[in-house]
Protein backbone atom coordinates (compact mmCIF):
# COMPACT_ATOMS: atom_id res chain seq x y z
CA UNK A 1 0.00 0.00 0.00
CA UNK A 2 2.88 2.36 0.80
CA UNK A 3 5.31 1.56 -1.94
CA UNK A 4 8.86 2.87 -1.70
CA UNK A 5 8.50 3.70 2.01
CA UNK A 6 11.30 1.75 3.65
CA UNK A 7 13.36 4.05 5.91
CA UNK A 8 16.66 2.78 7.32
CA UNK A 9 17.20 4.49 10.71
CA UNK A 10 20.63 4.30 12.26
CA UNK A 11 19.69 4.03 15.94
CA UNK A 12 23.37 3.98 16.89
CA UNK A 13 23.99 7.45 15.49
CA UNK A 14 25.39 9.60 18.30
CA UNK A 15 23.41 12.79 17.60
CA UNK A 16 20.57 12.18 15.15
CA UNK A 17 18.76 15.18 13.67
CA UNK A 18 15.08 15.08 14.62
CA UNK A 19 12.26 17.30 13.36
CA UNK A 20 9.51 17.63 15.96
CA UNK A 21 5.93 18.66 15.10
CA UNK A 22 3.37 19.67 17.73
CA UNK A 23 -0.31 20.53 17.15
CA UNK A 24 -2.21 19.11 20.13
CA UNK A 25 -3.98 22.34 21.13
CA UNK A 26 -3.65 25.95 19.96
CA UNK A 27 0.09 26.02 19.18
CA UNK A 28 1.36 25.05 15.73
CA UNK A 29 4.99 24.27 16.43
CA UNK A 30 8.03 22.74 14.74
CA UNK A 31 11.59 22.37 15.97
CA UNK A 32 14.79 20.68 14.91
CA UNK A 33 17.32 19.19 17.31
CA UNK A 34 20.70 17.53 16.85
CA UNK A 35 21.07 15.21 19.79
CA UNK A 36 19.92 17.36 22.71
CA UNK A 37 20.94 20.60 21.00
CA UNK A 38 18.11 22.81 19.75
CA UNK A 39 18.84 24.05 16.23
CA UNK A 40 15.52 25.82 15.66
CA UNK A 41 12.20 26.31 17.43
CA UNK A 42 9.18 27.86 15.69
CA UNK A 43 5.68 28.49 17.04
CA UNK A 44 2.53 30.02 15.56
CA UNK A 45 -0.17 30.43 18.21
CA UNK A 46 -3.90 31.04 17.92
CA UNK A 47 -4.15 31.89 21.64
CA UNK A 48 -5.02 35.52 20.99
CA UNK A 49 -8.02 34.44 18.92
CA UNK A 50 -9.00 31.75 21.44
CA UNK A 51 -8.97 34.32 24.27
CA UNK A 52 -11.93 36.06 22.63
CA UNK A 53 -14.00 32.96 23.43
CA UNK A 54 -12.64 32.34 26.92
CA UNK A 55 -10.89 29.11 25.96
CA UNK A 56 -9.81 26.94 23.06
CA UNK A 57 -12.41 26.37 20.33
CA UNK A 58 -11.37 23.09 18.62
CA UNK A 59 -12.59 24.09 15.15
CA UNK A 60 -10.68 27.38 15.25
CA UNK A 61 -7.55 25.59 16.45
CA UNK A 62 -7.77 23.00 13.66
CA UNK A 63 -8.18 25.66 10.97
CA UNK A 64 -5.24 27.64 12.36
CA UNK A 65 -3.04 24.53 12.28
CA UNK A 66 -4.05 23.85 8.68
CA UNK A 67 -3.13 27.40 7.69
CA UNK A 68 0.22 27.48 9.49
CA UNK A 69 1.79 24.05 9.63
CA UNK A 70 3.60 24.03 6.29
CA UNK A 71 5.08 27.49 6.90
CA UNK A 72 6.11 26.68 10.47
CA UNK A 73 7.85 23.44 9.49
CA UNK A 74 9.61 25.13 6.58
CA UNK A 75 10.90 27.89 8.89
CA UNK A 76 12.14 25.33 11.41
CA UNK A 77 14.17 23.42 8.83
CA UNK A 78 15.48 26.59 7.17
CA UNK A 79 16.44 28.29 10.46
CA UNK A 80 18.26 25.13 11.52
CA UNK A 81 20.50 25.66 8.49
CA UNK A 82 19.48 22.32 7.01
CA UNK A 83 17.74 20.72 4.08
CA UNK A 84 14.85 18.28 4.53
CA UNK A 85 17.13 15.50 3.35
CA UNK A 86 19.43 16.11 6.35
CA UNK A 87 16.76 14.93 8.78
CA UNK A 88 17.19 11.53 10.42
CA UNK A 89 13.57 11.24 11.57
CA UNK A 90 10.29 13.09 11.99
CA UNK A 91 8.59 13.04 15.38
CA UNK A 92 4.98 14.14 15.81
CA UNK A 93 2.50 14.42 18.64
CA UNK A 94 -0.23 11.83 18.01
CA UNK A 95 -1.99 12.29 21.37
CA UNK A 96 -3.29 13.34 23.77
CA UNK A 97 -5.08 16.52 22.76
CA UNK A 98 -7.80 17.94 20.51
CA UNK A 99 -8.47 15.29 17.89
CA UNK A 100 -8.94 17.65 14.93
CA UNK A 101 -5.80 19.59 15.84
CA UNK A 102 -3.77 16.41 16.24
CA UNK A 103 -4.93 15.11 12.87
CA UNK A 104 -3.41 18.12 11.12
CA UNK A 105 0.04 17.47 12.60
CA UNK A 106 -0.08 13.70 12.16
CA UNK A 107 -1.25 13.92 8.55
CA UNK A 108 1.46 16.44 7.68
CA UNK A 109 4.19 14.42 9.42
CA UNK A 110 3.14 11.20 7.69
CA UNK A 111 3.15 12.89 4.29
CA UNK A 112 6.57 14.40 4.92
CA UNK A 113 8.04 11.14 6.21
CA UNK A 114 6.65 9.23 3.25
CA UNK A 115 7.92 11.76 0.72
CA UNK A 116 11.41 11.87 2.24
CA UNK A 117 11.46 8.16 3.14
CA UNK A 118 12.40 9.12 6.70
CA UNK A 119 11.48 7.27 9.92
CA UNK A 120 8.28 8.42 11.62
CA UNK A 121 8.10 8.62 15.42
CA UNK A 122 4.82 8.80 17.35
CA UNK A 123 5.16 10.96 20.46
CA UNK A 124 2.92 11.05 23.51
CA UNK A 125 2.45 14.76 24.26
CA UNK A 126 2.73 14.22 28.01
CA UNK A 127 6.00 12.33 27.68
CA UNK A 128 7.16 15.30 25.63
CA UNK A 129 6.68 17.54 28.67
CA UNK A 130 8.79 15.13 30.70
CA UNK A 131 11.56 15.10 28.10
CA UNK A 132 11.83 18.91 28.10
CA UNK A 133 14.23 18.55 31.05
CA UNK A 134 16.74 16.77 28.80
CA UNK A 135 17.03 19.97 26.76
CA UNK A 136 18.17 21.90 29.83
CA UNK A 137 20.60 19.48 31.39
CA UNK A 138 22.45 17.76 28.55
CA UNK A 139 23.90 15.12 30.90
CA UNK A 140 20.63 14.42 32.73
CA UNK A 141 19.98 10.74 33.26
CA UNK A 142 17.42 8.83 35.34
CA UNK A 143 16.65 8.05 38.06
CA UNK A 144 14.82 11.23 39.08
CA UNK A 145 11.39 12.38 40.22
CA UNK A 146 9.29 14.54 37.91
CA UNK A 147 6.39 16.87 38.67
CA UNK A 148 4.05 16.99 35.70
CA UNK A 149 1.51 19.82 35.86
CA UNK A 150 -0.39 20.92 32.78
CA UNK A 151 -3.87 21.81 31.58
CA UNK A 152 -4.85 18.19 31.13
CA UNK A 153 -2.69 16.23 33.56
CA UNK A 154 -1.18 16.49 37.03
CA UNK A 155 1.05 13.75 38.38
CA UNK A 156 4.25 12.89 40.20
CA UNK A 157 6.39 10.33 38.42
CA UNK A 158 9.50 8.35 39.18
CA UNK A 159 11.73 8.04 36.12
CA UNK A 160 13.51 4.71 36.36
CA UNK A 161 14.99 5.06 32.88
CA UNK A 162 14.44 7.15 29.76
CA UNK A 163 11.85 4.61 28.69
CA UNK A 164 10.02 3.70 31.90
CA UNK A 165 8.18 5.86 34.42
CA UNK A 166 6.23 4.92 37.51
CA UNK A 167 3.21 7.07 38.39
CA UNK A 168 3.42 7.73 42.14
CA UNK A 169 0.36 9.94 42.31
CA UNK A 170 -2.06 11.84 40.09
CA UNK A 171 -5.03 14.14 40.16
CA UNK A 172 -8.27 12.47 41.18
CA UNK A 173 -10.36 14.94 39.18
CA UNK A 174 -9.37 18.28 37.60
CA UNK A 175 -5.82 18.95 36.47
CA UNK A 176 -3.94 21.90 37.97
CA UNK A 177 -3.87 23.87 34.72
CA UNK A 178 -7.56 23.25 34.17
CA UNK A 179 -8.28 24.64 37.64
CA UNK A 180 -6.22 27.75 36.86
CA UNK A 181 -8.26 28.36 33.69
CA UNK A 182 -11.59 27.89 35.44
CA UNK A 183 -10.70 30.10 38.39
CA UNK A 184 -9.43 32.78 36.01
CA UNK A 185 -12.81 32.75 34.28
CA UNK A 186 -14.60 33.22 37.60
CA UNK A 187 -12.36 36.19 38.37
CA UNK A 188 -13.03 37.72 34.97
CA UNK A 189 -9.47 37.16 33.76
CA UNK A 190 -8.68 36.30 30.14
CA UNK A 191 -7.54 32.96 28.73
CA UNK A 192 -5.00 31.47 29.29
CA UNK A 193 -5.68 31.45 33.02
CA UNK A 194 -2.24 30.51 34.36
CA UNK A 195 -0.22 33.62 33.49
CA UNK A 196 -3.17 35.93 34.17
CA UNK A 197 -3.74 34.52 37.66
CA UNK A 198 -0.02 34.86 38.33
CA UNK A 199 -0.10 38.54 37.34
CA UNK A 200 -3.24 39.21 39.37
CA UNK A 201 -1.80 37.43 42.43
CA UNK A 202 1.21 39.74 42.50
CA UNK A 203 -1.00 42.47 43.94
CA UNK A 204 -2.70 40.24 46.52
CA UNK A 205 -2.08 38.23 49.66
CA UNK A 206 -3.04 34.60 50.40
CA UNK A 207 -5.60 35.50 53.06
CA UNK A 208 -8.73 33.80 51.66
CA UNK A 209 -9.35 30.38 53.31
CA UNK A 210 -8.84 27.48 50.89
CA UNK A 211 -9.21 23.68 51.16
CA UNK A 212 -6.11 21.77 52.24
CA UNK A 213 -5.78 19.88 48.93
CA UNK A 214 -5.07 16.53 50.62
CA UNK A 215 -1.91 17.99 52.14
CA UNK A 216 -0.35 15.39 54.38
CA UNK A 217 -2.87 12.78 53.23
CA UNK A 218 -3.97 10.97 50.11
CA UNK A 219 -0.49 9.66 49.33
CA UNK A 220 0.82 11.51 46.29
CA UNK A 221 -2.61 12.11 44.76
CA UNK A 222 -4.27 15.49 44.30
CA UNK A 223 -7.80 16.85 44.07
CA UNK A 224 -8.47 20.22 42.45
CA UNK A 225 -12.24 20.02 42.14
CA UNK A 226 -12.86 21.13 45.73
CA UNK A 227 -10.39 23.99 45.44
CA UNK A 228 -12.02 25.25 42.25
CA UNK A 229 -15.48 24.99 43.85
CA UNK A 230 -14.31 26.84 46.96
CA UNK A 231 -13.20 29.80 44.85
CA UNK A 232 -16.46 29.82 42.89
CA UNK A 233 -18.55 29.68 46.07
CA UNK A 234 -16.51 32.42 47.77
CA UNK A 235 -16.85 34.81 44.84
CA UNK A 236 -20.51 34.08 44.20
CA UNK A 237 -21.40 34.47 47.88
CA UNK A 238 -19.67 37.84 48.03
CA UNK A 239 -21.41 38.99 44.86
CA UNK A 240 -24.86 37.84 46.02
CA UNK A 241 -24.43 39.72 49.29
CA UNK A 242 -23.21 42.80 47.47
CA UNK A 243 -19.92 42.65 49.33
CA UNK A 244 -16.64 43.73 47.78
CA UNK A 245 -13.67 41.38 47.67
CA UNK A 246 -10.14 41.51 46.35
CA UNK A 247 -9.64 39.51 43.16
CA UNK A 248 -5.90 39.77 43.77
CA UNK A 249 -6.26 38.18 47.22
CA UNK A 250 -8.42 35.38 45.78
CA UNK A 251 -5.86 34.79 43.01
CA UNK A 252 -2.97 34.73 45.48
CA UNK A 253 -4.82 32.41 47.85
CA UNK A 254 -5.78 30.01 45.07
CA UNK A 255 -2.26 30.03 43.62
CA UNK A 256 -0.69 29.15 46.97
CA UNK A 257 -3.21 26.39 47.67
CA UNK A 258 -2.84 24.91 44.20
CA UNK A 259 0.94 24.98 44.11
CA UNK A 260 2.12 24.44 47.69
CA UNK A 261 0.80 20.88 47.69
CA UNK A 262 2.53 20.14 44.38
CA UNK A 263 5.86 21.23 45.82
CA UNK A 264 5.35 19.44 49.15
CA UNK A 265 4.44 16.10 47.58
CA UNK A 266 7.10 16.26 44.87
CA UNK A 267 9.84 16.74 47.44
CA UNK A 268 8.37 14.01 49.64
CA UNK A 269 8.40 11.61 46.68
CA UNK A 270 12.01 12.47 45.88
CA UNK A 271 13.00 11.72 49.47
CA UNK A 272 11.12 8.42 49.45
CA UNK A 273 12.74 7.33 46.18
CA UNK A 274 16.17 8.51 47.36
CA UNK A 275 16.94 10.32 44.11
CA UNK A 276 19.32 13.25 43.74
CA UNK A 277 17.44 15.12 41.02
CA UNK A 278 13.95 16.61 40.62
CA UNK A 279 12.51 17.87 37.34
CA UNK A 280 9.23 19.52 36.35
CA UNK A 281 7.26 19.93 33.15
CA UNK A 282 3.93 21.14 31.79
CA UNK A 283 2.43 24.60 31.48
CA UNK A 284 1.94 25.08 35.22
CA UNK A 285 5.71 24.61 35.64
CA UNK A 286 6.08 28.02 33.98
CA UNK A 287 4.40 29.63 37.02
CA UNK A 288 6.91 31.85 38.84
CA UNK A 289 5.59 30.98 42.31
CA UNK A 290 5.91 27.25 41.61
CA UNK A 291 9.43 27.65 40.23
CA UNK A 292 10.56 29.72 43.22
CA UNK A 293 8.88 27.44 45.77
CA UNK A 294 10.19 24.23 44.20
CA UNK A 295 13.70 25.68 43.95
CA UNK A 296 13.66 26.70 47.63
CA UNK A 297 12.34 23.30 48.73
CA UNK A 298 14.91 21.39 46.65
CA UNK A 299 17.72 23.58 47.97
CA UNK A 300 16.65 22.82 51.55
CA UNK A 301 16.68 19.08 50.89
CA UNK A 302 19.84 19.06 48.78
CA UNK A 303 18.20 18.03 45.47
CA UNK A 304 19.35 19.19 42.06
CA UNK A 305 16.40 20.90 40.36
CA UNK A 306 16.20 20.81 36.57
CA UNK A 307 13.59 23.27 35.29
CA UNK A 308 13.04 23.84 31.56
CA UNK A 309 12.88 27.43 30.40
CA UNK A 310 9.32 28.74 30.63
CA UNK A 311 8.82 28.52 26.87
CA UNK A 312 9.66 24.82 27.01
CA UNK A 313 7.14 24.19 29.79
CA UNK A 314 4.22 25.29 27.64
CA UNK A 315 3.42 23.44 24.40
CA UNK A 316 6.36 23.43 22.00
CA UNK A 317 7.94 21.18 19.40
CA UNK A 318 11.46 21.04 20.87
CA UNK A 319 10.21 18.79 23.66
CA UNK A 320 8.43 16.60 21.08
CA UNK A 321 11.66 16.30 19.12
CA UNK A 322 13.53 15.42 22.32
CA UNK A 323 11.06 12.67 23.21
CA UNK A 324 11.40 11.61 19.59
CA UNK A 325 15.13 11.29 20.21
CA UNK A 326 14.44 8.99 23.16
CA UNK A 327 12.20 6.78 21.03
CA UNK A 328 14.67 6.89 18.12
CA UNK A 329 17.42 5.51 20.34
CA UNK A 330 15.02 2.81 21.56
CA UNK A 331 14.14 1.88 17.99
CA UNK A 332 10.45 2.70 18.40
CA UNK A 333 9.08 3.82 15.04
CA UNK A 334 5.59 4.22 13.61
CA UNK A 335 4.29 3.26 10.19
CA UNK A 336 1.85 4.94 7.84
CA UNK A 337 -1.12 3.55 9.77
CA UNK A 338 -0.42 6.02 12.61
CA UNK A 339 -3.54 7.89 13.65
CA UNK A 340 -4.28 10.69 16.10
CA UNK A 341 -5.81 9.87 19.48
CA UNK A 342 -7.54 12.36 21.76
CA UNK A 343 -6.75 10.27 24.85
CA UNK A 344 -3.83 7.92 25.46
CA UNK A 345 -2.10 6.55 28.56
CA UNK A 346 1.18 8.11 29.63
CA UNK A 347 2.97 5.09 28.19
CA UNK A 348 1.99 1.54 27.47
CA UNK A 349 4.97 0.17 29.41
CA UNK A 350 4.48 2.16 32.61
CA UNK A 351 4.50 0.43 35.97
CA UNK A 352 1.44 2.23 37.25
CA UNK A 353 0.24 2.88 40.80
CA UNK A 354 -2.26 5.51 39.66
CA UNK A 355 -3.64 6.95 36.45
CA UNK A 356 -3.12 10.17 34.56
Amino acid sequence: MYRNYDPKPNINKEAPIILGIESSCDETAAAVIRGREILSDEIASSASVQSLYGGVVPEIASRAHTDEIARVVERAVKNAGLEYTDLDAIAVTYGAGLLGALLVGVSFAKSLAYTLNKPLIAVNHIRGHLSAAYLVEKDLKPPFVTLLASGGHTAILYAESEAAFEILGATLDDAAGEAFDKVARVLGLKYPGGPNIQRCAQDGKPVVPMPKMLKGGGGYDFSYSGLKTAVINYCHTKEQKGEEYSKADVAASFQCAAIDVLVQKTVAAAKEKKVKTVTAGGGVAANAYLRESLKAACDREGFQLVLPEKRYCTDNAAMIACEGLVQYKLGNFADMSLNAKASIPLAATLKTKGSV
